[in-house]
């Protein structure tokens, strides 16, 4: 009997201490791991930054790049005095079917429930939707019991900002980021002029609420505004944007290349119009991660012989029409050799016929006769040209250029002739771009401008005007000399495949084989190349300069003129084409227009497009479209030019004969229509009947010839 009385004690002891364990285990979960939940009790009042609006980043032309567009976190204060329950509970039913109508994410059944849980619990800060757009907020506050008013019914609306870019992809390394935290990884323009952009953020006295980390205003009103961000006007054309990358991505996905870059630069101001960057993805895609135009500093191969060409005139070491051996395409320094592309080398050749062909022994032997007793005499040229400097612009990453001088520890007997044909030596894209960007410039080399103007207001804030580096890099008999040789690269060198009849390019064609900082030049998968071409256009009068870099090309050409030059063809026709500056202004009495039998001819399209051509060109016009017609046909009866009104009728089959394809698809997919195009040139056949009745997503064939 004892024993069991001691059994029973023992066990009620024990359970007793299990009790006593848990409850200070209990107690101590509470005072650290739950510390935040049971103190928000107190409801914890403190300010809280209200974000401002961020400015907009635009075009030069005046198209959004970036925008911060508006969104709204929608919530309910069931706990207001002001809150009419009575109306609350006769209209719930149907505010629950607004908005799941509205936002589609719930049944009109759950939203009723969480609304009258929410009003059960009196709970002050219900979230209802977090990311409402303004349209459907203007909406939403017509919706049954929130039309009451904000104090009646508890609407609270918060807003916020998220940042869109609405050219999805494009450019988008240049025009950049902000993260999280603004001292990291804050890229292009966004990054450079993050102090402009960001406004001045607002106060807001708020309460956190318990058990979770959501604060609520105290007050209606911010006790502090937030000021709106300034507008940044970049130096970006949309336009040549699409065209230089529409070029580039073409070219990576035919070569199956790891990644290139595309710059477009305005020869007189500097101003970046297009910089694209594009690299392959694990699955055969390109995308922008990386801003290779800027950041990559590498050896450029033959584009910097135009650098050894400047020094060789400048010292007057050579004269254009000299004439050097090319031994044979191979020339040895010690046990090194360099050798030309073409087999067997050019014999006997000028100093300009081997900058067109690029011999890299001419230009070797050229460099080791003249300069190997004096090495410092060549590299101090290129630092006065300012080869070895940043071109310091406010984008973050820029890459540093890297040009040894003689008597360095990595100074070889190899070094100077390696040196004048692009390698022991690194640069950036945009760096090679600025030297030729100088020649077309008359010898003034400009620091490459990215905004134009800071806006407060539709108010100019500040002005970025073009800056200057270095007002001359060599003398302008050198100029002149140079052009003439670039000229020569694509009329009889080594680019001659982007020449074309309408306007003349001048530039250079590089090559270099890339070095890899395990294996050296040769790599486990063999060699690997990076393919230029750097120029400006149109020769006779340069607008336009650009530079093309094309990195490890799998396929067809890893040179210079088959891999990067056809891209730089492909951008200086086509913004040759849309770019009106370039052209010579049309003499309508030396053409004759108003002659009968010099009427110009239009294809059929977009009234307001084909109206600025005809008369900026003084064309004799008879406009019998009315006065609303957005798209009319032309015609030329031997005296004047003749607008037709094109109808475009809804559920009807548009009329797309005598188009081109841009306007004939823009018709035909706006109208519902899915289209199939076949051949080049004019619209001339349509299998869909012009005024027929479609369905929305039928297919119609158009055929071009």
């Amino acid at each position: 009997m004892k024993q069991e009385i001691i059994t029973r004690i023992t066990s009620i002891y024990f359970l007793v201490a299990l009790i006593a364990v848990a409850i200070v285990v209990r107690m101590l979960y509470i005072q650290i791991i739950e510390k935040d939940k049971w103190e928000a009790k107190e409801k914890t009042i403190d300010y809280k930054e209200i974000e401002a609006t961020r400015g907009n980043i635009y075009s030069e032309d005046g198209k959004v790049l970036a925008v911060s567009v508006p969104y709204y976190r929608v919530l309910m204060d069931f706990a207001s005095s002001a809150f009419k329950r009575e109306l609350f509970n006769k209209s719930v039913d149907s505010l629950a079917i607004s908005l799941s109508e509205m936002f589609g994410d719930k049944s009109a059944a759950d939203y009723a429930l969480e609304l009258r849980t929410a009003e059960q619990k009196r709970k002050a800060y219900h979230l209802l939707h977090s990311k409402v757009t303004y349209n459907q907020l203007k909406k939403l506050k017509d919706f049954p019991f929130f039309k009451e008013g904000r104090f009646s019914s508890g609407l609270i609306t918060e807003p916020y900002s998220k940042r869109v870019k609405p050219h999805n992809h494009l450019s988008a390394r240049i025009i950049g980021y902000i993260s999280a935290s603004e001292n990291v990884n804050t890229v292009g323009i966004e990054g450079a002029y993050n102090s402009d952009l960001k406004g001045v953020n607002g106060m807001r006295l708020m309460q956190k609420l318990p058990g979770n980390d959501m604060w609520m205003p105290l007050n209606y009103d911010n006790e502090v505004e937030p000021v709106d961000g300034k507008d940044v006007i970049s130096t970006l054309n949309v336009n040549m944007m699409e065209i230089t990358e529409t070029a580039l991505l073409k070219q990576l996905k035919y070569l199956e290349a790891k990644h290139g870059t595309a710059i477009l630069m305005e020869v007189e101001t500097g101003d970046i119009k297009a910089m694209a960057n594009l690299s392959r993805t694990e699955d055969g895609k390109y995308q922008e991660s990386y801003n290779f135009a800027i950041g990559q500093s590498s050896e450029p191969g033959s584009t910097i012989k135009l650098a050894t060409l400047i020094s060789l005139l400048e010292d007057e070491k050579v004269s254009l029409n000299d004439v050097v051996n090319t031994q044979g395409g191979e020339i040895k320094f010690g046990d090194f050799t360099i050798k030309d592309s073409q087999k067997g080398g050019y014999g006997n050749i000028t100093v300009k016929q081997a900058f067109e062909h690029s011999s890299n022994v001419a230009f070797a032997k050229l460099m080791w006769k003249y300069y190997k007793d004096n090495p410092e005499e060549f590299v101090d040229r290129l630092y006065n040209i300012g080869l070895n400097k940043k071109a310091g612009i406010e984008i973050r990453g820029e890459g540093l250029p890297y040009i040894k001088y003689p008597g360095e520890k990595h100074w070889y007997k190899v070094s100077l002739p390696q040196m004048s044909i692009g390698y022991e030596l690194r640069i950036t894209p945009l760096q090679t771009l600025m030297l030729y960007n100088a020649i077309a410039n008359n010898g003034k080399m400009m620091k490459p401008r990215f905004v134009k103007e800071i806006r407060e207001f539709s108010h100019a804030d500040k002005k970025v005007n073009p800056e200057v580096l270095n007002s001359s890099i060599c003398s302008q008999k050198t100029i002149e000399k140079v052009k003439l040789c670039l000229e020569g690269v694509v009329d009889r060198g080594t680019a001659t495949n982007i020449r074309n009849s309408k306007f003349r390019i001048a530039g250079k064609t590089g090559t270099a084989q890339m070095a890899n900082a395990k294996f050296g030049y040769e790599t486990e998968l063999g060699k690997s190349y990076q393919a230029s071409f750097a120029g400006y256009f149109p020769a006779e009068k340069p607008k336009y300069s650009c530079i093309v870099v094309i990195y490890a090309p799998q396929k067809i050409s890893y040179y210079g003129s088959g891999a990067a030059a056809p891209v730089f063809g492909e951008i200086a026709e086509n913004v040759y084409a849309t770019a009106l500056d370039i052209h010579k202004a049309v003499n309508s009495r030396e053409f004759g227009y108003r002659r009968k039998d010099n009427i110009p001819f239009s294809k059929n399209g977009y009234k307001k497009e084909i109206d600025f051509v005809f008369r900026n060109i003084n064309s004799a016009i008879q406009n019998n479209s009315s006065s609303n017609a957005h798209w009319i046909m032309t015609r030329n009866n031997n005296e004047y030019v003749e607008y037709q009104t094109v109808k475009v009728s809804k559920n009807k089959v548009p009329s797309v004969r005598g188009m081109c394809a841009k306007d004939a698809l823009y018709i035909l997919e706006n109208a519902g229509l899915t289209v199939e195009l076949k051949g080049r040139g004019t619209v001339a056949k349509q299998s869909l009947e012009a005024g027929g009745n479609f369905t929305k997503g039928q297919k119609i064939i158009i055929e071009l010839i």
